[in-house]
């Protein structure tokens, strides 16, 4: 089961089971999506992952710890007001989960990704067709962040935080040689949230093709494109 909760404005909450196993919640910025989803298929959570500790991706643990009180919280030293369980990067064992944390700081100082069963849970960090704001600075942490993401199998699953996909297709479309694997995603997107359908996920294969922020080779070259995103 893989499920992405719309939230707020453009976020994403996702849920993630495994067959006959309970439900690992990923950065719930909300807690009534994830209540009403889980009761109405008679689900029960595992445990919460967060990803950083921007309000948007946090701001449900609190309701969600008070309606599962045994609700464990995993997450990077960022969030130790909210987690029961911090994180480092390496392997963690969560029930029947066996999940790979990957540092990937720049968006925020210790972001982390989370890797399990072919799926990548990677905040704000790596979006389909572009990746997250360095409201760091340290744009040389978030461009290693991205060669670690970019490492994983053409098969990864990529599911992203937000619905940003329209925007950083059309950006891209300034940014990449090759323009018609970006302008056939476009289409396809724009048919999908016209109904109302969600882009996410989308595979690292995939995103290869039409993200610019994973073709580029060199920092330098990566500060002055993040940079002509910032004011696109």
């Amino acid at each position: 089961m893989l499920i992405p909760l719309p939230a707020l404005n453009d976020n994403y909450i996702w849920l993630y089971a495994k067959q006959n196993d309970r439900v690992l919640i990923i950065d719930p910025s909300e807690s009534q999506p994830v209540i009403d989803y889980l009761n109405r298929n008679h689900l029960l959570p595992q445990a919460i992952l967060l990803t950083h500790g921007h309000a948007d991706h946090i701001g449900g643990v609190a309701a969600l710890k008070q309606h599962y009180p045994n609700l464990a919280v995993y997450g990077s030293p960022e969030v130790a007001e909210l987690a029961t369980v911090l994180v480092e990067p390496g392997k963690v064992q969560i029930g029947n989960y066996t999940i790979e944390v990957i540092a990937t700081p720049g968006h925020t100082a210790q972001h982390i990704s989370f890797v399990l069963d072919d799926h990548l849970f990677c905040g704000d960090t790596l979006f389909s067709g572009g990746c997250g704001r360095v409201f760091t600075g340290d744009y040389a942490a978030m461009f290693a962040a991205l060669q670690r993401l970019k490492a994983l199998p053409d098969s990864t699953i990529v599911c992203a935080a937000h619905e940003y996909t329209l925007s950083n297709l059309r950006f891209a479309l300034t940014a990449v040689a090759d323009q018609s694997a970006v302008t056939q995603q476009l289409q396809r997107v724009e048919q999908l949230r016209a109904a109302n359908q969600p882009s996410l996920p989308t595979t690292l294969g995939l995103e290869r093709q039409i993200n610019p922020f994973l073709q580029v080779d060199t920092l330098d070259v990566f500060i002055r494109l993040r940079q002509a995103k910032d004011r696109f």
